[in-house]
């Protein structure tokens, strides 16, 4: 795609702004770093476009902290006083889960707990609540089992309205790469720890 022009047009009967407008379904997998990264550059996009965002960690405890959260998060609230971009929510599973109820001394159902969240935003997306979706670490749960891949599928396909959906992961499933738009596989060539170094503040967090 040179220059951002298609190779071929298909013949679907849309006008190039009808096409241009479509809803994008958008995988990050494979086993190079970067994968999150990249959707949370597309994140910092839709909020420059004024678009409401909302990103939802799976498999990071909530009381872990990313650059990434501190950042949009804070774009958030530029939004909400200067009315600049777009609105922004961030939830991580767990504590970051706000709509299950639990006791503070019980011990986390982990694949309950991403049913919850998908349950969440299945509703989120049939409501058109936000117009950009980060599902970051999704591919894990749905690779585990705890997650149907057909439902997440159908739901995705059937999604009403304007809405993008990115997906991170290693490990996405065949049928949700066939129903995605963009699929960008990430190949590890070189990777510091490689040689014994450890992540790094402003590198991995």
């Amino acid at each position: 795609m040179p220059q951002g022009v298609p190779e071929s047009v298909p013949n679907d009967g849309l006008t190039t702004r009808q096409r241009r407008n479509q809803p994008v379904l958008a995988v990050h997998t494979g086993p190079g770093k970067g994968k999150s990264t990249a959707a949370f550059g597309m994140a910092m996009r839709a909020w420059n476009a004024g678009l409401d965002v909302a990103v939802f960690q799976f498999v990071k405890s909530a009381k872990w902290k990313v650059g990434e959260e501190t950042t949009m998060t804070a774009l958030g609230r530029l939004h909400e006083q200067t009315g600049e971009g777009g609105p922004v929510q961030w939830h991580k599973m767990g504590q970051g889960w706000s709509w299950i109820r639990r006791t503070d001394d019980a011990e986390q159902d982990h694949a309950a707990a991403a049913r919850a969240g998908w349950a969440e935003i299945a509703r989120r997306i049939a409501a058109q609540e936000h117009e950009f979706y980060v599902l970051d670490e999704f591919t894990y749960p749905m690779h585990w089992g705890w997650i149907d891949v057909d439902e997440v599928v159908t739901a995705l396909r059937e999604r009403p309205g304007r809405q993008h959906v990115v997906i991170t992961g290693r490990y996405a499933p065949e049928a949700l790469i066939d129903a995605a738009d963009l699929v960008t596989e990430m190949t590890k060539v070189k990777h510091p720890m490689d040689a014994g170094r450890k992540g790094q503040k402003g590198i991995e967090w």
